[in-house]
Parts: C-alpha cells; sequence; structure tokens
C-alpha cells in the first residue's frame, strides 16, 4: 500500500509518538540515493553476492515500496549500482535499503530515491545465485517483514507493522 505523497516524518517523531509499535534499526547504514527521507510498505529480499533476482524484483511494479535486501552483510562486491537504481525509480520503487554494499555512489546520490546501505565497493557481484523473495529477514537489530512499514530520515530507520502516517 503506497503512502501518500510527499508525506512529510521525521524517524525521531514517530519514535516518541509510537515508540511501543516501532522497530528501530542499529545505526549502520550510510545515506545514499538523492532523497534522505523515504517511507513506504516493505519488501524483502534475501540474497548473497549476486544481482539476478535484485534486477528482476526492481524491473516490477514498485508500487510505492521500499525493497529490504538482506545481502548477508556482505562488504566483498555491491548489490546495487546506478543502472539499478534508476530502474526502481523507473517502476515506482521509493526506496531501497541494502544489508550489504553499493557502487556508482556519486552517480545515485543524483538519483530521486531513497538507498541506504552499509558502504560502497565498486567490485560488481556475479549474476546468478539462490535468493528469496518476500521472507521475513532480519538484521540490524530488525525483522523486516513483508507489508511492514519503513520509514527512513538521516537520524535513521524505523519498522513498524501499520501505516503510522494513513491518517495523517
Amino acid at each position: 500500500m503506497p503512502l501518500k505523497e510527499n508525506m512529510k516524518f521525521a524517524t525521531a517523531d514517530l519514535f516518541d509518538a509510537y515508540a511501543d509499535q516501532l522497530q528501530v534499526c542499529e545505526p549502520i547504514f550510510l545515506d545514499f540515493g538523492g532523497n534522505t527521507d523515504f517511507c513506504g510498505a516493505i519488501r524483502t529480499l534475501k540474497i548473497f553476492e549476486s544481482f539476478a533476482m535484485t534486477k528482476t524484483t526492481l524491473a516490477t511494479d514498485g508500487d510505492g515500496c521500499i525493497l529490504v535486501i538482506d545481502a548477508g552483510g556482505s562488504l566483498r562486491c555491491a548489490m546495487l549500482g546506478d543502472k539499478l537504481s534508476q530502474l526502481a525509480i523507473d517502476h515506482g520503487w521509493k526506496g531501497i535499503l541494502i544489508n550489504g554494499c553499493i557502487r556508482d555512489s556519486a552517480a545515485i546520490s543524483n538519483l530521486s530515491i531513497g538507498v541506504k546501505a552499509l558502504t560502497t565497493n565498486p567490485t560488481r557481484p556475479c549474476f546468478e545465485g539462490e535468493s528469496q523473495l518476500d521472507i521475513p529477514v532480519r538484521f540490524a537489530g530488525v525483522t523486516f517483514r513483508p507489508g511492514d512499514f519503513l520509514y527512513a530520515d538521516a537520524d535513521g530507520v524505523v519498522v513498524s507493522q501499520h501505516n503510522l502516517l494513513e491518517n495523517a
């Protein structure tokens, strides 16, 4: 379910109002996309050092969702670059949160999408590999479930089972 377009929020304010309903990510993510504030319903992808399913998923209608990629925290290669980021924009994704690396960070910073990841690495992943789509994944102290809502800004990332901005 997409959130209202241009909805304003602050993760600190959401925490103050809904602390008992939120999971708060450990502060391990850096901002890379042109949008530092982004929110939406979660879709998940569990994948390790390959990008075939990432490309396939981002080529589907994102419907204002956030793709949460559990790349196992690997720092050996990037799981997202500028071409996949543009693909996400073209298909209506609002953001991408990666438990792993990105590349093409300068180009991604100019794109109108939220991207948070651990760091950068210029190395490209392999194309083929095992993956699982829309299953619960856990990292950064949070369990991300498909259909939950993610809110990200410069202060961090919080997750709720409900759309906290629905009646705002």
